[in-house]
Parts: structure tokens; sequence; C-alpha cells
């Protein structure tokens, strides 16, 4: 595990992901035409559990990944990144409901890459985020619509979040930043 405190455990993710849900429901009059879509690499993931238990609720929604690499700012300022695929699915974005899925909410600038990213696949009735983690610090006009945590963090602190199918097991960590 990441050196640092715990702030999230297992169950805390679980329940914070079942509350997201419930909210996503109840935003979007039930879930029809709403897409997930999560970014890489961990908001697919927890984009990927949260569409379970959206269908444990009844909701039929639709998921996909948003591969935002090549709309990012900073290319020149951080290590070379290996671009994932982009999944749509068949029902495409157009006149959907689209929830972008990320791990963690910080400067806002991966959501903007995403909102670039998104509309070179379509136009959506609407575009919502939901993040597990909202550490603050924002640098764009960017908030959530779904948060599973507030997470108040200094900018020198770094927050990771671990999950199972990546890291083997699932928690959030403060630690120290670079």
């Amino acid at each position: 595990m990441a050196a640092g405190k715990q702030v999230l455990a297992a169950d805390d993710i679980d329940r914070s992901l079942t509350r997201l849900s419930y909210e996503i429901i109840e935003k979007t009059g039930g879930g029809d035409d709403v897409v997930i879509l999560g970014i890489p690499t961990r908001g697919v993931h927890v984009g990927a559990r949260i569409v379970e238990k959206l269908s444990q609720q009844g909701a039929n929604v639709a998921a996909g990944v948003l591969d935002i690499t090549m709309y990012r700012d900073d290319l020149d300022r951080q290590p070379t990144r290996t671009p994932h695929p982009t999944s749509i699915p068949a029902c495409g974005v157009d006149s959907k409901t689209v929830v972008l899925v990320d791990d963690v909410l910080y400067s806002g600038r991966t959501i903007r890459a995403a909102l670039e990213a998104l509309s070179d696949l379509g136009r959506p009735a609407a575009v919502q985020l939901a993040v597990l983690v909202d550490r603050g610090h924002r640098q764009l006009p960017i908030r959530p619509d779904y948060v599973g945590k507030n997470l108040p963090t200094s900018r020198s602190e770094a927050v990771s979040v671990l999950l199972k199918e990546t890291d083997g097991v699932d928690a959030v960590v403060i630690g120290k930043g670079k």
C-alpha cells in the first residue's frame, strides 16, 4: 500500500460508490439514456463499479472508456503516457446524459481534456461528473455533480486511490507529494 495516512478503506469506497449510484439514478430520472465513461486509468474501474451498482438497482446504462491523453495540456511536462483505447457504446453519446467518471478531481485539467475529447465524439444532451475523491485546488471552473468524498488537502500532499483491479487493495491514502 502507498505510504501515508489511509482515509478511506474498502468498505468506505464501496459505500461511497453505492451512494453515487443512487444519486445518479435520482438526478437522471432512473438512469435511462445514461452513458458512463470512465477516464483511464482508475476512473475506468470506478466507472465499472458504478455501472455494476446501477444495474443492481435496475438501471440499464451503457458504459465506455474515454481516453484523454492527446487532449491534455501538460504533455510536454509529464512523462510519456501510453494512450488507452477509447470505447464508446454502440448507442453513442448523442442526446445522452454522459457521466464522466474519474478517481480524483484536483485542478480540473483532466476534466477539461475529457470535455474536449467528448466533443469530438458527439453531442450529449448533458454532461455530468462523478469522482470518488474531490481534493480541491481547482484551477478551472469545474465542479463535480457526484462526489464520493470531499477531502481537503494541501497542495504539498498527494492523494492515492488504490483499487483491487490495479493495486490489489481498495484504499484512499494521503501522503507527501513530490
